[in-house]
């Protein structure tokens, strides 16, 4: 498994089978991409033509972070033209006021999510591949130890978060 990370941590590395790499090589080498980063200015549009050029041809790309880490543009064109074997999102960069409501009644004003829709190389979750059992018991046990590490709240200790 390759992995880049401007920050690596090389005994997490070993500990998990992981090789860092650089970017372009991760592109290069990789059948499956998946995103887990936040959005930064050096990360909008991390995916966009010319990171989508340097990627191994039919790969696919994951992405549950943040939408706007791929130029949606730039992926619909690698997707029509082969380039790219696939994407699964749970993010999309436009999606507030879409994602959540209920739309069946209507029609979809954003011509490039009703593209994405078209393809069948194509998986989006709406924000909700998140809703499992162990991610959402992932998420309260990572929050209540944030919290009992905030010195002023040590009197919570042996209360309501035991």
């Amino acid at each position: 498994m390759l992995a880049f990370d401007p920050l690596p941590s090389n005994d997490w590395a070993a500990t998990n089978a992981v090789t860092y790499a650089s970017l372009e090589a991760l592109l290069a080498e990789s059948d499956v991409i998946s995103l887990h980063l936040p959005l930064t200015p050096e990360t909008h549009y991390l995916i966009n033509p010319t990171t989508l050029a340097q990627m191994k041809p039919g790969a696919y790309v994951v992405n549950t972070s943040r939408g706007k880490l791929l130029d949606t543009t730039a992926v619909i064109a690698a997707l029509k033209a082969g380039q790219l074997g696939g994407v699964a999102l749970d993010v999309y960069e436009e999606e507030e006021g879409i994602f959540f409501e209920d739309h069946s009644g209507s029609v979809l004003m954003d011509d490039e999510l009703s593209r994405l829709l078209t393809f069948p190389n194509v998986l989006i979750t709406s924000h909700q591949a998140f809703l499992t059992h162990e991610a959402l018991s992932e998420i309260a046990r990572v929050t209540v130890e944030n919290i009992r590490a905030i010195p002023s709240c040590a009197w919570l200790e042996g209360t309501l978060l035991t």
